[in-house]
């Protein structure tokens, strides 16, 4: 099911409560791995194409990793209403099932921004090898009931350096007792990252591909 990396395809899929989300994905020549990238919140504006997701969504097939984008419920073309978070869920969830299909026998990775990392941070499924959370409030789900917390496979938490929503300090705090997390400081930027996706595509880019290795 290989496409032009450069032209992304669409692949709408299904939530298991029924309701029909919007999606597109890359798949390059060589895949090593998969990305379910998750956009910001949909009630200020987030959507599949954000900044942040939309240079993940280009940057990461370059690196010989798939990318699938979703639109939360509610949001363009996806059907339903607007969950907050606890409905999304469903959502992410459904996103890395059909990753999976995508792309056989590699692993599928959760990389999330801002609202979508709180919600993909509580997502999981069996097919998940980690999970990344840039710029996440930490806050809109409780991190108590993050997957990511209580579960042994590696999780990466990007913080900008003046993010507006969570300093590093916060982050490093509140995920203290997580099982397999790192947080990491970002050079530059705020909680938007306008101008500042560079250095988080590289991030997530090494991040994925130590973790595919060790597959």
């Amino acid at each position: 099911m290989n496409a032009d990396a450069g032209t992304p395809q669409k692949a709408n899929f299904t939530a298991s409560d029924g309701v029909a989300i919007e999606a597109e994905y890359l798949i390059p020549e060589s895949t090593s791995a998969i990305a379910v990238l998750s956009h910001p919140h949909p009630l200020y504006g987030g959507d599949m194409r954000n900044n942040v997701v939309q240079a993940l969504f280009e940057s990461l097939p370059k690196a010989s990793v798939a990318t699938l984008r979703y639109n939360f419920r509610g949001v363009q073309n996806s059907g339903g209403s607007h969950g907050e978070g606890k409905l999304e869920l469903l959502d992410c969830q459904a996103a890395f099932s059909h990753a999976a299909s995508l792309v056989p026998c590699v692993p599928v990775f959760s990389v999330g921004y801002s609202f979508g990392a709180d919600v993909s941070l509580t997502a999981d499924s069996s097919c998940l090898a980690g999970w990344v959370g840039i710029a996440s409030p930490l806050t809109l789900l409780d991190p108590s009931d993050m997957k990511a917390n209580s579960d042994s496979r590696p999780t990466l938490l990007l913080v900008p350096k003046n993010d507006q929503y969570r300093s590093f300090e916060e982050a490093q705090q509140i995920s203290s007792d997580w099982m397999a997390t790192t947080v990491q400081e970002l050079a530059t930027g705020d909680h938007f990252l306008f101008g500042e996706t560079q250095q988080v595509t590289k991030l997530v880019r090494s991040f994925i591909a130590e973790c595919a290795a060790s597959e």
